[in-house]
């Protein structure tokens, strides 16, 4: 599997431009939505290779949208890092137990977010 394009899904600008810049450094293509609806129109209009996820958001949280995406047999291959401020080990397990394949805390380190991107990709 090769990461061509992202869709970073947070509702701060802020974080959605740091997490872009990072990735369009690489080559990678990035849509961001804001929120569970704007995610859905981006899947809808192109198919990402991954999804960078934050939790805490207005409407339903990256938790309730990890395990929505997951699920839908549409779109349940499309890899899920959570990114997100709740670092606590119990959110992590959470986190993954609704289907995220990684899970980094806030401020995303680039070299974290290589890493994880990297194991997805020998995952194939």
């Amino acid at each position: 599997m090769t990461i061509q394009k992202v869709l970073v899904v947070d509702d701060s600008r802020t974080e959605q431009a740091y997490l872009a810049g990072m990735l369009q450094k690489k080559g990678i293509q990035v849509r961001t939505a804001s929120n569970a609806d704007e995610a859905y129109q981006c899947l809808a209009a192109e198919r990402p290779d991954l999804i960078l996820m934050d939790v805490v958001m207005p409407g339903k949280n990256g938790f309730q949208l990890t395990r929505a995406i997951t699920k839908d047999p549409q779109y349940a291959e499309i890899p899920i890092i959570i990114c997100t401020s709740k670092g606590q080990a119990t959110d992590k397990v959470w986190g993954l137990r609704q289907g995220a394949r990684g899970y980094l805390v806030k401020p995303v380190d680039p070299q974290e977010l290589d890493v994880a991107i990297a194991g997805l990709q020998q995952q194939g």
